[in-house]
């Protein structure tokens, strides 16, 4: 077995930085400084083709493993995908199908490159074992091991048994195919959210069953998005995705609440301990465009970061309009819905109405905002979309 780092520092590091808890703690420790070069675990259900920064919070960790010498397994759940985990939702999750699953898939490894090591990762997807002939039969010899009173006491069920929301059959497996990927990894240790605890012990549990070594746990924080109160999540529109341009990634992080800035450096950059705590005893506002600045240089440049808060100062604090905005060359009539569905500014009509409704799509050059849901770009103009977005029309 290869060796793996041994420092005291680094071993502290690992089980402390960002750490919610870790089952079995000494046990863990005591591997750990022995040198022994450890099997992570952290698996993800492609249930949305964008990862976001709710996301790296474990990559992170992952790659603290990795740097400390240890082999780390990120296992793509196309699987259980099909399922929906069931964790921390109260109500019934969207059933995906194999084409949303390998849609959502195509850039997946690419934006996880950002933070780990993929040279260094033993990348498995679960349908090898799920979806093969022999599949079936491990599913009904899975579900003998545990019981549905074991799987329904859980807090999340419970709410949903509570509020006479649906619970289909499926969901109770879900902890159970996850707990058996342990199984067919060889896992020592398995990282995930708070969230995740139940489907984590159950791994502990499978792998006991299997007669294999029970794998270690560490959960990790729940990562809150720009609301300040809901997991960060697409499905609420309150990420910051680790593909988002410099501009809407450090304006979106300059719009977090001040509450959230010290638990972000925490678990977003590399900054110290030492550095944090000097940070939080300025100005509110310079702790965030210091933050804003190292996330867009962890997932873009620091030149990036440099002029995204260049960008935002001209914006924000003198009220100019930013350089090098997004430039479309149009027709005279169009409608501006049309302009932005094509550029990939809206998604829909809906969601045009929507910021047409709430005052959100505003004219610069004439300082005024759009009214009209079938408005016609007449002439060259700058519109800002939201809070961070531009975009520069000319004929």
């Amino acid at each position: 077995m290869n060796k793996a780092s041994t420092d005291p520092t680094i071993v502290n590091e690992l089980l402390t930085r960002g750490v919610e808890e870790v089952i079995d703690s000494n046990h863990l420790k005591e591997r750990l400084l022995a040198g022994q070069q450890l099997r992570i675990k952290f698996g993800i259900d492609p249930t949305a083709p964008d990862l976001h920064l709710g996301h790296a919070v474990p990559l992170r960790k992952l790659r603290q493993f990795q740097e400390a010498g240890h082999k780390v397994i990120l296992i793509i759940g196309d699987f259980t995908a099909m399922i929906g985990d069931p964790s921390g939702r109260t109500t019934l999750r969207k059933p995906l199908e194999q084409k949303e699953i390998k849609k959502n898939l195509k850039d997946y490894l690419i934006q996880a490159s950002k933070i780990i090591d993929l040279n260094k990762t033993e990348v498995v997807y679960n349908s090898k074992w799920f979806a093969s002939k022999k599949g079936l039969n491990k599913i009904l010899e899975l579900s003998r091991i545990s019981t549905v009173q074991q799987v329904l006491h859980r807090a999340d069920f419970q709410k949903r048994i509570k509020e006479n929301s649906e619970i289909t059959l499926l969901e109770t497996l879900y902890p159970i195919f996850q707990g058996y990927d342990s199984v067919e990894i060889s896992a020592d240790v398995e990282i995930g959210g708070t969230d995740q605890k139940f489907n984590l012990l159950m791994g502990r549990q499978i792998q006991r069953y299997y007669k294999k070594t029970e794998q270690d746990i560490l959960t990790l924080p729940i990562l809150e998005g720009l609301d300040g109160v809901k997991k960060m999540s697409k499905s609420y529109d309150n990420y910051i995705g680790l593909s988002d341009s410099p501009n809407d990634m450090f304006g979106k992080t300059m719009s977090l609440p001040d509450s959230l800035v010290e638990k972000y450096f925490k678990l977003c950059t590399d900054l110290k301990e030492e550095e944090i705590n000097e940070i939080k005893k300025g100005n509110p506002r310079d702790g965030k465009i210091k933050l804003g600045f190292e996330i867009v240089k962890t997932y873009h440049n620091e030149r990036s970061a440099e002029e995204a808060r260049e960008n935002f100062i001209k914006i924000f604090q003198k009220k100019e309009i930013p350089e090098n905005i997004p430039e479309v060359k149009i027709k005279n009539g169009e409608e501006l819905v049309e302009v932005l569905i094509k550029n990939n500014f809206v998604k829909s009509k809906g969601e045009f109405k929507k910021l047409v409704d709430e005052g959100a799509i505003t004219d610069l050059l004439e300082n005024k905002k759009v009214t009209d849901y079938h408005a016609q770009i007449i002439k060259d103009s700058i519109l800002r979309i939201g809070k961070h977005r531009f975009i520069k029309t000319v004929f």
